[in-house]
């Protein structure tokens, strides 16, 4: 089955001319003609219009017997998108959608092998391959730049969703199961595994993922949206085999007439609304590094606006930016800088993800006696907003970050506009309305003219607003021993009453399993590209290299659509060790405390006015030539449009030339909220933490990475939280700013049309010569002593149900010969040993091999494993594996291809010639390597 037999089909592809599915021979001129009432191929198009804002055109099809929608977007893009979805309603918590979504990818008719997804990774140079489970759709997009490859992918995503096999040994490997902890032993007790099983316990380990998920079924009762479409643990152990088959063919279909007898049912999406305020308290898990009298979330939510209203829509999402956005939001500045909070909770903001919309206002980081102290700060914000409105320069600084959003155009954006439809398209809404950005804003700069529109908003959805929910979430030092406990119940009220035939059963589909993941499968049914398809000849990036005011500056002189963008690296030599641990906070300070003269809210009104935002961070870059050399230091960067090139570079200069180090108040907000905000970031991407510290222990630039931003970093946030006096901060803060940011330490990055060079030169001949030409780095050398590996093992105990893994080696240099060989061997492993070890038998949600050319690392990982030591043998394991296989053809060239998948991405023009300026790995090397 074809393209044509999508129940919803989001098509984004360029150029026009490389089309070659059902359109082709209507749409592959650049002149084309296409017009409402053409019909193609069985589909009847309803509209096309053009989007001048977003430079595309837009073609919305419906297929005339089964009634399936089709978006095709067709604009100047290198990169091909394809996404297929399906109307998922959830009716319980089983996770019945989040399992389908896993088992449609394990085999399907025309392609019979056991993970074609998977295996299409290493076939394909696709940028982009991933299915996702919203509230109440599920979708399956790909991206990739190659034609023959989009076909491929097309046809195999197409046959997974709509003819799969859905067998049982899938839906037990990806959903959940009863197996014996050594599955070979039948005297080791049973357990629930799977891997959407452990998945989702791992998310539910995550107090904002928790937080999120409660808030948004106490707003949604006797609703779809009143279930987790992703599966809570203790009811996805309910489902059955039969249940996700029948799920399936109600939901995967192409017809809701035609093919079936009745029409699948959608689920209550539509609340009743409450007749009164609603409050719900609930428990969640300890953060063992924060301050424990400081753990409550809370968030007042109202529900708002019905989202086929495309334009009320827009409005509400305005309205949130302008409420909640950046330092100068009022929400900010009556919550966050007054410390009733550390940060913002996790639902905050407008929501539009269910078909009645909500918005959301709360905080994390709070003392339980500060509840009603932030339910009535809310209130209040709300009614001075209701009497004066928005202050009309930050109105003007939210229209103008439309339009440089607009212009500014990412590598992935036909993915980003797929994802920025979908919701509303599966409820009903015109998507082609939501990408009218242009006529959005105009209705609303025209209410705005002729009524006190802000202010009716509010009126209107949140001070006499009923239907309006407080949630807060307490935490329970019990909570993850009560978790455990019931899972514990749970596995026991299914073992006790297993007869004996049904025991038997188990251990016989355990071994079955273990076989089938085992057997060697013939592959050669799946589509595949060649190595040979892929072009000898890397895309170069011609960069001019030329001195200004006697400071490097590298041009790449390109069509960028009317905006500059602008980075700068302060390199950094003999910082003491004990101010390194402060560079992360004394890069936030640049862009958080303000000047000596303007408070950082008057700053960042400016900021949204006239660039895309400014940001800083540490940055540390190994030598490409030798492990052991590094260079460290700090990057800045920004972009504008055009015609605001002299205003960014007075912010800069101001931002960097004039820090208020000594705004304590505002400086103590930023630690709160940061230490708040690395747990959540520990919970999501262990993985991560895991590689960096293990690099660190073998090679000396990651042993600076994992100090800006590992968990020693984290641990070291969160003792400054708990710290009451921050004068020390102050100072060190101080210290290392006269250890950076002297001219001769500089070099920096432009990329803007040739138009803009010389608007560009003239601002750059002002602000260069406002840096120092000398600092303390200059007259003060450190002789470091010579880094010494320390293979050390390391485990850190945290609140989770699940476990992250990482084991790290030390490789070459970028422009050695071994590592390439090394970036092969990785994808070896994880393809045909480490993804069926870790993911298929082990049941974690991820895991493999990665060798990083320009780190030098070559790691092991895993990532919510729930059997971390067997996975930890399995890292020994596969070594001896290698070392006893002989790899086909066939399997190298696969290797290959998953690498090319990276390299040969497309970038956005932001990124072009970067590797360059941070890594000084020219293009000479990249050809080689």
């Amino acid at each position: 089955m074809n393209s044509l037999f999508t129940r919803r089909c989001a098509l984004a592809v360029r150029p026009i001319t490389n089309q070659k599915h059902y359109l082709r021979p209507i749409i592959n001129q650049r002149n084309y003609s296409i017009v409402s009432g053409d019909r193609i191929h069985g589909f009847l198009v309803e509209q096309t219009r053009q989007i001048s804002e977003l430079e595309l055109t837009a073609i919305q099809l419906r297929h005339e017997a089964t009634g399936a929608e089709h978006l095709h977007i067709v604009r100047d893009d290198d990169n091909n998108v394809f996404g297929v979805g399906f109307s998922t309603p959830p009716m319980n918590s089983s996770g019945t959608p989040h399992i389908l979504e896993h088992t449609t990818l394990c085999g399907s008719k025309k392609f019979p092998v056991r993970d074609p997804f998977f295996k299409m990774l290493n076939r394909s140079l696709a940028n982009f391959m991933n299915a996702f489970t919203a509230n109440d759709y599920t979708i399956y997009p790909f991206s990739t730049t190659h034609q023959l490859d989009y076909e491929n992918l097309r046809d195999v995503y197409m046959d997974a969703t709509f003819h799969p096999y859905l067998r049982e040994l899938d839906f037990k490997q990806e959903g959940w199961r009863l197996e014996h902890q050594i599955p070979h032993d039948r005297t080791t007790p049973l357990q629930f595994k799977g891997v959407v099983y452990n998945e989702m316990k791992g998310q539910m380990s995550d107090a904002g993922y928790l937080y999120y998920s409660r808030v948004q079924q106490y707003m949604y009762p006797e609703t779809i949206y009143g279930y987790n479409s992703g599966g809570e643990p203790k009811n996805i152990t309910d489902l059955t085999y039969q249940e996700l088959l029948n799920f399936h063919k109600s939901y995967y279909h192409p017809s809701n007439a035609k093919f079936y007898t009745y029409v699948p049912d959608k689920g209550i999406k539509i609340v009743r609304p409450f007749d009164k305020l609603q409050r719900m308290v609930f428990h969640g898990p300890v953060d063992p590094m924060n301050n424990p009298e400081k753990q409550i979330k809370m968030s007042v939510s109202f529900l708002t606006n019905d989202i086929t209203d495309v334009v009320e829509t827009f409005a509400l999402r305005l309205f949130a930016y302008l409420l909640l956005d950046g330092h100068a939001s009022p929400m900010y500045k009556a919550l966050i800088d007054t410390n009733i909070g550390s940060d913002f909770s996790e639902n905050t903001g407008y929501d539009s993800s269910t078909r009645i919309s909500s918005l959301s206002i709360g905080l994390q980081g709070m003392k339980s006696q500060d509840v009603p102290l932030a339910e009535q700060t809310i209130r209040k914000v709300l009614e001075d907003i209701n009497r004066t409105g928005f202050d009309s320069k930050r109105i003007e600084a939210a229209l103008h970050q439309t339009e440089l959003g607009k212009k500014h155009k990412t590598s992935t954006f036909g993915l980003s506009l797929m994802h920025s439809i979908s919701s509303g398209w599966f409820n009903d809404s015109n998507p082609i309305d939501i990408l009218e950005i242009n006529q959005n804003i105009d209705i609303i700069k025209e209410r705005i003219k002729s009524e006190p529109f802000f202010q009716n908003l509010v009126e209107k959805y949140f001070l006499t607003n009923p239907h309006t929910l407080i949630c807060i979430m307490e935490t329970n030092q019990q909570y993850t021993e009560v978790l455990s406990q019931e899972e514990e119940t749970r596995l026991s009220s299914k073992t006790s009453v297993l007869t004996e035939q049904e025991k038997n059963k188990i251990y016989e589909q355990s071994i079955e399993l273990i076989k089938k993941q085992e057997a060697k499968e013939d592959l050669s049914v799946l589509p595949s590209l060649h190595v040979s398809d892929i072009s000898r000849e890397m895309r170069r990036i011609p960069l001019e290299h030329r001195n200004l005011e006697e400071c490097p500056v590298q041009w790449r002189t390109t069509a960028t659509n009317g905006i500059t963008y602008f980075k700068i690296i302060s390199k950094i030599d003999g910082l003491p060790d004990e101010l390194r641990i402060y560079m992360p906070l004394f890069a936030q300070a640049l862009t958080s405390l303000g000047t000596k003269t303007k408070t950082m809210a008057e700053i960042d009104d400016d900021i949204r006015l006239y660039t895309g935002g400014i940001s800083a961070s540490p940055i540390v870059s190994t030598n490409h030539s030798d492990l052991d050399q590094y260079e460290e230091g700090i990057v800045i960067s920004s972009h504008c449009l055009d015609r605001n090139i002299d205003q960014m570079y007075d912010i800069m200069q101001q931002l960097l030339r004039e820090t208020n180090f000594n705004n304590i108040e505002k400086l103590r907000t930023m630690i709160y909220g940061n230490a708040t905000n690395m747990m959540n970031s520990v919970v999501e991407s262990g993985h991560m933490y895991a590689k960096t510290f293990a690099a660190s222990r073998i090679a000396p630039a990651m042993s600076i990475s994992e100090i800006y931003g590992g968990m020693t970093q984290v641990y070291f946030m969160n003792k400054l939280a708990v710290a009451e006096d921050f004068q020390n901060v102050i100072d060190k803060l101080k210290e290392i700013s006269l250890y950076l940011l002297s001219k001769p330490s500089l070099r920096i990055a432009i990329t803007c049309g040739s138009e803009a060079v010389n608007q560009n030169e003239v601002m750059l001949k002002k602000f260069l010569p406002s840096f120092p030409e000398t600092t303390k780095s200059s007259s003060h050398v450190i002789k470091r002593p010579k880094f010494q590996m320390s293979p050390e093992k390391a485990f850190f105990p945290l609140p989770f149900a699940v476990n992250f893994s990482a084991k790290c080696f030390r490789g070459v240099p970028y422009t050695h010969s071994d590592g390439s060989k090394l970036q092969v061997l990785s994808s070896l492993m994880k393809i045909n040993y480490l993804h069926r070890e870790i993911r298929e038998k082990n049941g974690a949600y991820g895991g493999g091999a990665m060798y990083a050319p320009t780190s030098g690392i070559f790691s092991f990982f895993s990532y919510r494993d729930p059997k971390t030591l067997e996975t930890l043998q399995t890292y020994k394991q596969v070594i001896d594996w290698v070392m006893n296989r002989k790899f086909s053809q066939q399997e190298m060239d696969e290797a290959k291809l998953s690498i090319f998948q990276s390299i040969d991405a497309p970038i956005s023009v932001a990124e072009e010639g970067l590797i360059y300026f941070e890594d000084r790995i020219s293009d000479d090397m990249r050809q080689l390597y």
